[in-house]
């Protein structure tokens, strides 16, 4: 079925499902640093949070960095960060740093 034969609504719930699907998925995949999924994918679970930030503020709602990053996180930013985190490798910093510079 091409996209333009979905009804505008049933794609945002469809779309709405996926990221859902995503946020869970990260939110079990905890061995997977963000570091890791910016050196593979160009962006993190940071990103994500700030994406729903930015799409909150589109539509007139404040919506505090910590708060958005919880609802990515499914905790506290700084909790996840303790209880998940771990150091980089020189191996991630060097292919972040060339990354960007590829930007």
């Amino acid at each position: 079925m091409p996209q333009e034969a979905i009804d505008p609504a049933i794609r945002t719930e469809l779309e709405a499902a996926a990221f859902r699907r995503l946020v869970e998925h990260l939110r079990a995949r905890t061995d997977v640093q963000n570091i890791d999924l910016m050196n593979l994918a160009g962006f993190c679970r940071n990103c994500l949070s700030r994406w729903y930030r930015e799409a909150a503020a589109a539509r007139g709602l404040a919506l505090p960095d910590a708060e958005a990053r919880e609802i990515i996180y499914g905790m506290p930013y700084k909790e996840w960060q303790a209880r998940h985190q771990r150091e980089a490798t020189p191996e991630q910093k060097a292919a972040f740093a060339s990354a960007q510079r590829e930007q």
